[in-house]
């Protein structure tokens, strides 16, 4: 059967084949090819206990995908043992996508940063939902559990290269947009809940 996103594509030029693709780009270096690791060693738990921050990725049964930040003081996201790690979910605006995606599909990408660092660590895995009292106990905010916690099986580790952090300058505070030009993010909320029929007060 023809991939309709591909059949259906509104673009022209569209690339149909991995072949196509490779006589393009080429095959990576073995190197490459053979960095990723089945499991958390040593430097990926080093990795993982310095990141305040990752975005998860995951997809519900129909593959309609979402990806979305986790963030928390250092060493929020905890290593279980080699395959294992497990995350808080805490209450915040109760939409919960990516929570929602896993109850029919369960596989997830976690990409960790670490701020003022480019290189970035990639982790693929299947994860479940768990509201095991000494998990949620050990992932407590200010004495407060989280409503549930994500545990993820790890299948993929790898460190991935620092190009497209280093190109965008994300660390380069000269690089900030000013305070005054951002996006106003409230602004927008209020613009997108109009379009869809919501009017909300000042």
């Amino acid at each position: 059967m023809t991939n309709p996103t591909i059949a259906d594509a509104p673009f022209p030029g569209i690339v149909r084949t991995l072949d196509e693709l490779r006589s393009d780009i080429g095959e990576p270096h073995p190197a490459v090819q053979n960095k990723v690791i089945a499991c958390i060693d040593e430097h990926a738990r080093a990795f993982i206990a310095k990141s305040p921050l990752f975005f998860l990725s995951t997809a519900n049964r129909e593959g309609l995908c979402d990806v979305s930040p986790r963030g928390d003081a250092p060493g929020f996201v905890r290593v279980l043992d080699e395959r294992r790690l497990v995350y808080p979910e805490r209450l915040g605006n109760r939409r919960i996508d990516s929570m929602q995606n896993l109850l029919t599909n369960p596989e997830v990408g976690l990409l960790f940063v670490i701020p003022g660092y480019d290189s970035v660590l990639r982790v693929n895995g299947r994860a479940w939902i768990t509201k095991d009292p000494e998990l949620l106990e050990g992932l407590k905010l200010d004495d407060k559990q989280p409503v549930a916690a994500v545990g993820v099986e790890v299948r993929e580790c790898f460190i991935h290269c620092p190009r497209a952090l280093k190109f965008a300058g994300v660390w380069d505070t000269a690089s900030w947009v000013p305070a005054a030009e951002q996006p106003d993010s409230m602004r927008m909320f209020k613009a997108h809940v109009k379009m869809n029929g919501v009017a909300l007060e000042e």
